[in-house]
């Protein structure tokens, strides 16, 4: 296998009729790449996100920071919030951007996760499941894993599930949604942090 070499740009992804943007970088000799699936009203310019890719980065891993919505829809959803609960739309769209990462030279043979936030957790889920042995893990930070419903017995990946202690209906949720996850699994709670920890 090739020596990995530093990966740090903007790119382009196709998603069905749109194009997303985002920011990959991925360390020298990294083993594998996270793939971001934010909540709503966050996007791959966030501080936390770019926070946490960074710590990520730090263990040897690449990070892709995705725009799931285009800015257009991004404006139109900050009236109407429904594209960020179109979980289906959200996940075609970490389905599309997974199966991007697997035909470029830098990313063919990593291994690939999910870092999903808010209802990015729920998308994380369903596009873990469609996509099966290709994907490594999937952690939900504050997520909604039970808007992945159906698809929560069919998740073959890891999962981490992590909630804040004072964010009551969310853990409720996730306690829900971990019940249903037939995969080895993990549910952490956050003592005395709410749901933007």
């Amino acid at each position: 296998m090739l020596e990995q070499k530093m990966i740090d740009q903007e790119v382009k992804i196709p998603a069905g009729s749109v194009v997303l943007r985002g920011e990959l970088i991925i360390p020298e000799g990294a083993t594998g790449v996270v793939l971001f699936a934010h909540g709503s009203g966050s996007s791959r310019h966030s501080p936390r996100n770019k926070y946490v890719a960074g710590v990520i980065r730090n263990s040897n891993l690449g990070t892709l920071l995705l725009d799931l919505l285009t800015p257009e829809e991004e404006s139109v959803d900050a009236y109407t919030r429904h594209l960020r609960f179109d979980i289906g739309l959200l996940a075609r769209r970490l389905v599309a951007t997974a199966k991007w990462l697997k035909n470029q030279d830098g990313t063919r043979d990593s291994m690939i996760g999910f870092f999903g936030a808010s209802t990015g957790g729920g998308a994380a889920l369903v596009a873990a499941a469609e996509l099966g042995d290709d994907v490594g893990a999937v952690v939900s930070r504050g997520g909604r894993p039970d808007l992945a419903g159906a698809s929560l017995p069919d998740v073959k990946a890891p999962v981490l599930l992590i909630v804040g202690g004072l964010d009551a209906v969310v853990a409720g949720l996730n306690q829900q949604a971990y019940e249903q996850l037939n995969c080895v699994k993990e549910l952490e709670i956050v003592p005395g942090a709410t749901h933007l920890f």
